[in-house]
């Protein structure tokens, strides 16, 4: 097992990161971005739709959203105890 090739095969691909749009509800911490995320789940018993809201801590490294944004987030690695996401792209400023 003399002809090992490692360096020269291609690097093993990162799963797809996780991408989800969500409206600001707070921005008064220093780069970091509270995000509403709706989520509508079918009801396991009733087979109804329902909506659930998850709040994400997003880091917005240039401080530039305010409450009300919309915005797209990808997930990246731990940034700090709550922070697993980061502000991507704004969708639409808030009137």
């Amino acid at each position: 097992m003399a002809d090992n090739t490692a360096g020269t095969e291609a690097a093993p691909s990162r799963g797809r990161r996780k991408v989800r749009e969500g409206i600001v509800a707070s921005n008064a911490m220093d780069k970091t971005a509270v995000v509403e995320v709706i989520e509508r789940v079918r009801h396991a018993r009733y087979a109804k739709t329902v909506q659930r809201t998850k709040r994400l801590y997003a880091h917005d490294e240039a401080n530039d959203v305010r409450v009300g944004d919309r915005v797209r987030l990808v997930e990246t690695r731990p940034l700090s105890k709550l922070k697993r996401w980061r502000v991507e792209q704004v969708l639409e400023r808030a009137r």
